[in-house]
């Protein structure tokens, strides 16, 4: 089975001079669920959505073209992809030749497919930069100590005081358990419920500052955690990550039902 230290991560790798869609690295999803007690079936829907901004390839003249895209990794698949082997796979793609665009994309969509072991979508272009929808919960005046592990014991709701609404922060960061590079994000929480207490969110969102996980491990562990200490009724947890190598990552989780935020890119990105 892999493991993230058996990926290309953290190692020198020569640049790919021709198509490869074994760099590739699939990693396992079961193992990091486990951890966090979600197995069998999952409590949640979603996708990781990646957006790519250094896309290119030959036409069949030989002349270079650009483009940008979107990918969509459903969270039903039993693995996710490695950044740093979608990053080398994508740069393999600079100098092969393809007839059409479409032939590039349906390329990309079937690599893909095979390494998460799911179906996933590929288009061209990417969503809007736009600003968070909700309440920015960084203003607060809290005094914190604690950057980790992630403590859900900040967690806390007031179940005579449901509310439906938006919570967003900046402040996220965890870790690339390989590298120990950081991870920047920006993360909202869509709920419909007891009323989630919003120092205690910030301080369980700060705990993830140290934490050594990937970004859809976090954002899986985030959503666990909110729905055993809160309960809500319906739940959505999206976190941005910041661009690296030319990507970057939104994953997100909700719970079946419920209508998905439409895709946006935060203004970090």
């Amino acid at each position: 089975m892999n493991t993230p230290e058996d990926s290309s991560l953290g190692r020198e790798v020569s640049y790919p001079r021709q198509y490869d869609a074994s760099l590739l690295f699939p990693i396992p999803r079961a193992g990091a669920r486990a951890e966090i007690g979600l197995e069998g079936a999952l409590p949640f829907v979603g996708e990781d959505r990646w957006h790519a901004y250094e896309l290119g390839w030959l036409d069949a003249q030989g002349k270079p073209c650009v483009e940008t895209a979107t990918l969509w990794v459903p969270a039903t698949s039993p693995n996710l992809v490695e950044s740093k082997s979608l990053k080398l796979y994508l740069n393999s793609l600079n100098s092969s030749r393809f007839n059409r665009a479409e032939a590039v994309r349906e390329r990309i969509a079937t690599d893909l497919s095979a390494c998460a072991g799911a179906d996933v979508r590929v288009e061209f272009g990417l969503p809007l930069m736009n600003p968070a929808v909700g309440e920015t919960i960084d203003h607060l005046d809290v005094a914190i100590d604690c950057y980790g592990p992630p403590n859900a014991g900040y967690l806390l709701a007031d179940h005579g005081q449901p509310v439906e609404e938006t919570l967003v922060s900046a402040l996220l960061k965890s870790n690339c358990p390989v590298t120990g590079q950081p991870d920047w994000a920006s993360v909202s929480i869509r709920y419909q419920g007891p009323r989630i207490d919003r120092e205690g969110l910030l301080r369980y969102l700060v705990s993830y500052r140290d934490h050594a996980e990937f970004h859809e491990q976090c954002v899986e562990r985030i959503f666990n955690e909110l729905m055993q200490r809160c309960q809500p009724v319906q739940l959505e947890v999206e976190a941005r990550y910041t661009r690296r190598g030319g990507l970057d990552i939104n994953p997100r989780r909700s719970t079946p039902g419920l209508a998905a935020s439409g895709p946006i890119r935060d203004l970090r990105q």
